[in-house]
């Protein structure tokens, strides 16, 4: 049925981009790497050498439970590995892009699902800065899914476009960098208002004036919807509504508000079925072949983001595979303190870079440029499915013609969408679309899995499609990070749940991946799945030995043995590696001590909640449901947050098995101690006081909450 149409590219003598292998960090880490599971190795070998000497001395099942925690850290760690063989680091020259090219046209989807939890301000926000971006306006369609179907989304969003009418033209004239109105008339935009003219301070304060103006509208529209009984927050019964709210797409982007229909007889499929919605109306609106998708909370903060990403798109030689462009999720709001580990400076500043040296980082959720046809089959072969189109894309002609005229708009020449048009969308977007057909499973997003993001990257990676990680500067996106403890380790256990779904699946990352991938790309996806199992490993290493402490039953060899060393090494190996990391991204002691608890406080948590969710969903006693994060911002949080002070408010139930492993490490500890004070055990008990002392020292900010604080964030 034809061939899809492949975009132009252009031709330079100057470089797009450029990368290279960081060196000598990638040899020190490949040193460290081999010198570190020696040592793992030579510990194995002396816990299985006690087991099979069958030693009266050793109690066998609580040295057996503790030898299994090794094995599960060891496990792990083993796959960590593979992140650290081949750091990348990259940039981007879009002043290098051709001016008489003709750049490919974006869509850009914006998804938001519940304005209770996601304010309807902060979404427009989203979007003005979306359609603000330094990209031809022509070459520029956004998109918004509301799966609520609220009537305040529907008027904040046509208040937006009124707005942008006026904002746009002003962020162009002055070269405005920060494009997000609200971070824009805040101290984030400074720099942006030195050494400007008096014709601009008197068309800045027209604009703040009308931003204003803007801002009570939306306002109005949400206590209006309350005055006439209608529903602000989401709905789980409602037909679909397309909309095109700006449709003059020569002077400005084009905006359409999409939401699909939702019934209770229908699966949902959440997020990955609002970014399929938004992908079939989006093809024969605009049709773009390349997409952009943001949360609703994350803004543009850098207006060159499309044209960074397009120095890799445009450039087939050097990527001939290429299915997107991820940037990291940096965030606005993060504390010097960053106590719940926001930044999540572990995945972003280093296990992304390792794996652009593989075949590519993991699609993160948002901020990433995605070439519309790899998520229509593989490379070189995306047209295969056009075979038997509608087995795969669904009934509907006119989108099938789509597939086949990318780039081409189905809309009239001035711009306005015709009414057949519209009903084709609404048609496209109706909970039966997708039965029988492939979306889902073989086309689009993969709605196999709630990590709807990651597990389709996984997918691409395993079809032979590969990506590049840019890390820019000037962070492209900005969004709001969680400021307590129960967003975070709600979070977190969306997050263990999804992944240890797959790692449980057929498409478990060491068999199914690993005939698809190269083997340390297959490790990097393998620690996300089985990271959940630090849960049971951690609730190990904090029960057994301090039991054993308390009946003087020793665990460990002596201080003075020298096996004793080979424990110490692989200890402070870990510790080190972790350190050299964090200082090396420009973090501090601080940070590294923050992440060491969080990651201790989320393992006994947010992973071992996640891992009893998939067995309860696996025996069939509870289904699949998405948690959305709550983006509101509360002041009292916040300032809490910033302060390092730990807010356990409406935390206490996923914190139960923290909590009880506190209360038995104090008990533990302080009898642990007379016992080795009476005895005089102290070379033989010394690793396993230290343990309990350590745990104690990580959990301090727990039983501060448990103990001494009285205000409404304690335990």
């Amino acid at each position: 049925m034809g061939e899809l149409k492949q975009e132009r590219r252009p031709t330079t003598t100057f470089p797009l981009h450029s990368g290279q292998i960081q060196e000598p960090r990638a040899t020190l880490n490949r040193l460290h790497s081999c010198f570190h599971l020696i040592m793992i190795l030579i510990l194995i070998y002396y816990r299985l050498s006690q087991l099979y000497q069958n030693n009266q001395h050793i109690p066998f099942t609580p040295y057996l439970l503790l030898f299994i925690s090794e094995l599960i850290l060891s496990f792990i760690c083993f796959f960590t590995q593979a992140f650290r063989y081949y750091p990348v680091s990259r940039k981007v020259y879009p002043q290098n892009i051709p001016e008489d090219i003709e750049l490919p046209s974006v869509d850009v989807f914006i998804c938001t699902a519940d304005p209770t939890k996601e304010p309807t301000l902060e979404v427009m926000n989203t979007v003005l800065s979306a359609m603000s971006l330094d990209y031809p306006s022509k070459k520029l369609n956004v998109y918004l899914s509301d799966d609520g179907g609220s009537a305040i989304t529907v008027c904040a969003i046509k208040e937006a476009a009124s707005f942008a009418k006026f904002w746009i033209p002003f962020c162009v004239k002055y070269g405005i960098n920060t494009r997000c109105p609200e971070a824009y008339f805040s101290s984030f935009a400074d720099d942006d208002r030195l050494h400007r003219s008096d014709e601009f301070r008197e068309e800045e304060e027209e604009i703040k004036s009308k931003y204003t103006f803007f801002k009570k509208q939306v306002e109005k529209a949400g206590e209006s919807c309350v005055m006439g009984n209608t529903s602000i927050s989401t709905s789980q019964d409602h037909p679909p509504h397309i909309e095109v709210i700006c449709a003059d797409n020569n002077e400005f982007p084009r905006l359409v508000y999409v939401s699909r229909e939702r019934r209770p007889t229908y699966p949902h499929r959440f997020k990955a079925g609002a970014l399929n919605t938004l992908l079939r109306v989006s093809g024969i609106i605009s049709n773009s072949p390349y997409i952009l998708v943001l949360d609703c909370d994350m803004y543009c903060n850098d207006p060159s983001s499309a044209r960074q990403a397009m120095c890799f798109h445009l450039d087939p030689q050097a990527f001939p595979s290429l299915a997107f462009v991820q940037f990291p999720q940096i965030f606005y709001n993060v504390s010097k303190n960053d106590i719940y580990d926001g930044q999540a400076r572990s995945a972003y500043k280093t296990k992304w870079q390792g794996m652009d040296g593989l075949r590519g980082p993991v699609l993160s959720g948002t901020g990433f440029y995605m070439k519309r046809r790899a998520l229509y089959g593989s490379p070189n072969e995306e047209d295969a499915y056009l075979s038997r189109p509608y087995m795969y894309f669904g009934p509907s002609n006119v989108f099938v013609n789509s597939l086949k005229k990318e780039n081409e708009s189905l809309l009239n020449d001035d711009g306005d969408t015709s009414q057949a048009v519209l009903e084709e969308a609404q048609f496209l977007a109706s909970c039966s679309y997708e039965r029988n057909t492939q979306w889902g499973a073989q086309i689009g997003f993969s709605h196999e899995c709630l990590l709807e993001s990651t597990f389709t990257g996984y997918l691409l990676h395993c079809k032979g499609w590969t990506s590049v990680y840019c890390f820019p500067s000037k962070p492209c996106f900005l969004g709001c990070t969680t400021m307590n403890m129960k967003d975070a380790l709600v979070q977190g256990m969306k997050w263990c749940s999804g992944l240890f779904q797959v790692g449980l699946s057929k498409f478990c990352p060491l068999t199914y991946g690993m005939s698809r991938m190269s083997i340390l790309q297959s490790m990097c996806y393998a620690y996300f799945v089985f990271q959940p199992f630090y849960s049971v490993a951690l609730i190990i290493y904090g029960t057994i030995p301090q039991l054993c402490l308390l009946n003087g039953i020793p665990l460990y060899p002596q201080a003075s043995d020298p096996w004793f060393g080979v424990f110490l090494i692989v200890y402070l190996s870990a510790l080190s590696q972790h350190l050299l990391e964090v200082l090396s991204s420009d973090g501090s002691i601080r940070t590294w001590w923050n992440e060491q608890r969080i990651w201790m406080v989320k393992s006994v948590t947010a992973n071992l909640f996640g891992c009893l969710d998939v067995i309860l969903k696996w025996i069939g006693i509870t289904k699949a449901s998405f948690r959305l994060t709550n983006k509101v911002v509360d002041q009292k949080q916040q300032k809490k947050y910033e302060k390092g002070i730990f807010d356990f408010q409406g935390a206490a139930t996923f914190l139960v098995p923290l909590i009880i492993l506190v209360i038995l490490n104090i008990g533990c500890f302080i009898g642990g101690v007379r016992r080795v004070i009476i005895d005089e055990s102290y070379t033989e008990m010394f690793a396993q006081v230290f343990l309990s002392f350590f745990v104690l020292v990580l959990s301090y900010p727990i039983i501060e909450g448990m103990i001494t604080r009285k205000d409404k964030g304690c335990l």
